[in-house]
């Protein structure tokens, strides 16, 4: 259901497009690691997946959605693991994944934990991982898939009242929007190696991403904290939604 409405409703809201990587594909129990920017990230690339790769993942997404009338009974009806951060109970959510894993399914989630607490709308490189990616991967074997997005900050960033003018102006203004799937990676056994592998493979795509949308950040110019983009990206396949 989730995956169907954001194939929907996005291009509602924006333009979006998807690259891959060449003979890109995902196998059945990957781990899919998105940069998180905005609270309409988790949209795009949902849409990108379903539309793209025939891919309904499972979300490792923030426990109180579940308390969302209707969004919370479908989260807990589709099989979406709730993260009860900085809890007790945080940890749980690593085994629920795994059991997802194991059946075959694919997993999503943000390994920054957090959107940036920025008020602009330009993008900037993925923050630092935490380790539960890393650790899962380990105790799974799953391959781990990066994903880098753009543009979602365009449809609604800042703080709460920027947001919800972001969303009602952005059927107007129809932002680019952009998703990068990168080709599957495995990680090392080491947890603090892993995750820095995980990084710079979802920075990568992310340079992708902004990059086809001209943000500066990608292209190594005129934004804070920008990282100097890299001679000689993978090349991808384009497709236009």
């Amino acid at each position: 259901m989730l995956s169907r409405l954001a194939a929907n409703l996005v291009p509602f809201f924006g333009r979006l497009t998807v690259t891959t990587d060449p003979g890109t594909r995902l196998e059945p129990g990957s781990i899919l690691v998105v940069n998180h920017t905005s609270l309409a990230d988790p949209a795009l690339v949902l849409a990108a997946l379903r539309g793209r790769l025939a891919v309904e993942p499972v979300l490792l997404a923030a426990a109180g959605l579940w308390r969302i009338p209707l969004l919370g009974r479908a989260l807990a009806r589709e099989g979406h693991v709730p993260v009860h951060r900085n809890s007790a109970r945080a940890a749980a959510a690593l085994d629920h994944a795994a059991v997802a894993l194991a059946s075959g399914r694919h997993v999503m989630l943000y390994a920054e934990g957090r959107i940036p607490p920025r008020g602009d709308a330009a993008e900037n490189p993925p923050e630092l991982f935490r380790t539960g990616l890393a650790r899962l991967a380990r105790a799974t074997g799953a391959p781990v898939v990066p994903i880098g997005q753009a543009g979602a900050r365009r449809i609604t960033s800042g703080g709460r009242t920027k947001q919800i003018a972001g969303v009602l102006t952005a059927p107007v203004r129809r932002p680019g929007l952009h998703v990068h799937i990168g080709a599957p990676i495995r990680l090392p056994e080491d947890v603090a190696a892993a995750t820095a592998v995980a990084h710079g493979a979802v920075t990568e795509a992310w340079r992708t991403a902004a990059g086809a949308l001209g943000e500066p950040a990608a292209l190594g110019h005129g934004a804070p904290g920008a990282t100097p983009s890299r001679p000689g990206w993978r090349r991808s396949v384009r497709h236009r939604g």
